[in-house]
């Protein structure tokens, strides 16, 4: 393997106690309670956290009610052939094919997994209630073409003030893989492969994943 095929791209945000959360959810705290600076022989710290922070997975138990956890999710859902696009979407607009460059609106798709900048949130650790998220006959669209996984770089597939949670239950009706809070500002358009793993938290909703994008697409035969 050259090292040219192993170039990636991370696409996380850092975690830390600024990192915004959805109103209302809980913040990242780490608490330290063994410290070298105490005349501890070692650091040991804990933390408190919503589950859905930073580039996170969600689990088909977080939006519906005989859905899987996080947990019990096929791995190979999160790695593998990925294309990025861009959205010329406004803030608060839901996307759909139409902000999609016209190259991609057709139902050959050239991966199984598409991650959507959309540029709407730009400082993770500044929170904007105006982010774009996605339509859900976008969602069934690329579902019918074969993809298995959508992802975001915004908070949430769906407005944050949506109960319906419309873009989320078409996930569900597709049995789709959702990554949301990705940072994909210095990413072009085009196909990479993915690696998103998220932690094997039993029975949970969601599960932080530590994103990246190897610019060789062919990576992974996933």
């Amino acid at each position: 393997m050259n090292s040219k095929s192993t170039e990636f791209l991370d696409i996380s945000p850092v975690i830390s106690s600024r990192i915004g959360v959805f109103p209302g959810d809980v913040k990242f705290e780490r608490a330290v309670s063994l410290d070298f600076k105490k005349g501890d022989h070692l650091l040991l710290s804990s933390i408190q956290t919503s589950l859905h922070l930073g580039a996170h997975a969600d689990g088909p138990i977080h939006y519906a009610a005989d859905g899987r956890g996080i947990g019990e999710r096929p791995l190979d859902l999160y790695m593998g052939k990925t294309l990025v696009v861009h959205a010329e979407a406004k803030r608060g607009e839901r996307v759909g094919l139409k902000h999609l460059s016209a190259r991609w609106q057709n139902a050959s798709w050239p991966a199984k997994r598409v991650l959507v900048r959309t540029g709407s949130f730009p400082n993770p650790d500044r929170w904007n209630s105006d982010f774009c998220s996605l339509e859900p006959e976008l969602i069934e669209f690329w579902a019918r073409a074969g993809v298995r996984l959508i992802g975001i770089d915004t908070p949430s597939i769906d407005p944050e003030t949506a109960k319906d949670l419309r873009s989320h239950h078409m996930v569900a009706k597709y049995d789709l893989a959702i990554l949301e809070g990705l940072v994909l500002d210095e990413v072009q358009e085009g196909l990479y492969t993915l690696v998103a793993l998220p932690l094997r938290i039993e029975n949970a909703d969601a599960a932080p994943v530590r994103a990246v994008l190897f610019k060789n697409p062919d990576l992974l035969a996933f």
